[in-house]
């Protein structure tokens, strides 16, 4: 980055403004966008925290285990993780799900 390319994103940032430098900005665009979980996804991983089996959620949700294997598949995905306990802590972290 030049001497000016900085002031002039200090200045920005001073503005309130988000500076992304071009090398960044086109190595986030690589990445596909990750969509946000569903309101029934949510319900189910909030239902897997709770220790519910597969059996259990599809039961309380009224669908058959096989739609919760897909709910758990598309979540998995969505949070790029590879298993429920993961699922559940990436999800706690992030503020999308809670315990009561």
């Amino acid at each position: 980055m030049l001497l000016t390319e900085v002031i002039s994103a200090v200045r920005a940032v001073r503005r309130g403004e988000r500076v992304i430098p071009a090398a960044v900005a086109t190595r986030l665009a690589e990445f596909p966008e990750r969509s946000e979980l569903s309101e029934r996804e949510l319900e189910v991983l909030q239902l897997v925290a709770r220790g519910l089996s597969n059996k259990e959620v599809a039961r309380a949700i009224g669908r058959t285990d096989e739609t919760v294997k897909i709910h758990l598949k598309n979540i998995f995905a969505k949070l790029d993780v590879a298993d429920r306990t993961e699922a559940v802590t990436v999800a706690l972290t992030r503020g999308l799900i809670h315990l009561d």
